[in-house]
């Protein structure tokens, strides 16, 4: 009998150690494994950094074969069945939609595609993130959606001069930690919708190891730029016009009243977004 390897999983913001996997055991052994202490399905799961032949291996490869060094640490990206279905459960109170769509079954499903993954993984490896000021231990993300909800902007050329224009880059009040642009989003294929982008958060948690879906909120005006983590999204309405709406669209404001209500949580993946109006904070 081989000889018992020890692997160390991260996934969702923690670290599960795998003590009894051997080398005969496959990828589906582990992901079975993998099952039983997150309770993510194996279907589910996206095991990043393993390779075999220069490609992701199948399940009745024998861990063995994948050249996996003691105490190696492998990231997990996957979802529970409980967190898609609240993802994907229709609000009862829909207001004014623009110019995007409801996330339904197939959309929610896009976030544990491989091919979307692997894109995921390539965007960490090559995408340079602008780091403006250094994360603070312990702290949560929030990640500001640009286009119409402060202005419109996609290049990083042009965000860092509206960010100096707009007094958010040195705003005395808060500090940006860092800000991305359109060169890390990927393109993904809906049945009904075609190719469209997405903003994957899983770039971020990628090269942040403080960061990950229980401590992360986005806010942003389309729903489709959830596609790859539905459960950290939230809606907002679209800043238009602002030399019209400035004084009158208040939502921002709204939204810090959520966010310090919020902030005390230690896992946002229960939280539904959608209903971020209703949210009572627990009793204290």
């Amino acid at each position: 009998m081989a000889a018992p390897m020890k692997l160390v999983v991260k996934w969702s913001g923690q670290e599960y150690e795998f003590t009894e996997v051997s080398g005969t055991d496959t990828v589906k052994d582990l992901k079975e494994a993998i099952h039983e202490k997150t309770g993510v399905l194996p279907q589910r799961q996206k095991i990043l950094g393993l390779k075999f032949k220069g490609k992701p291996p199948g399940d009745d490869v024998q861990l063995c074969a994948l050249n996996i060094k003691p105490n190696t640490k492998i990231m997990m990206m996957g979802t529970r069945e409980e967190t898609i279905i609240a993802a994907n459960a229709k609000p009862t109170d829909i207001g004014e939609v623009v110019d995007d769509f409801d996330i339904e079954d197939e959309e929610v499903a896009t976030e544990n595609r491989e091919e979307y993954l692997q894109k995921v993984e390539h965007r960490v490896r090559k995408y340079e993130i602008k780091v403006v000021n250094q994360s603070r231990p312990g702290k949560k993300l929030l990640v500001l959606d640009v286009d119409y909800t402060f202005f419109a902007a996609t290049n990083m050329k042009w965000i860092e001069v509206k960010m100096r224009e707009l007094g958010v880059a040195e705003n005395p009040n808060y500090k940006i930690a860092f800000m991305v642009d359109s060169r890390a989003c990927i393109t993904v294929h809906t049945q009904k919708y075609g190719i469209i982008e997405t903003k994957p958060l899983g770039v971020i948690w990628g090269k942040y190891e403080q960061y990950n879906p229980k401590n992360t909120i986005m806010f942003d005006d389309l729903r489709r730029n959830f596609l790859m983590n539905p459960q950290n999204g939230l809606k907002i309405r679209p800043f238009r016009e602002a030399h019209k709406n400035r004084y009158h669209d208040k939502e921002l404001m709204k939204l810090a009243k959520y966010l310090r209500d919020i902030a005390p949580l230690d896992d946002f993946s229960h939280l539904n977004h959608r209903h971020w109006e209703r949210y009572k904070p627990p009793s204290t």
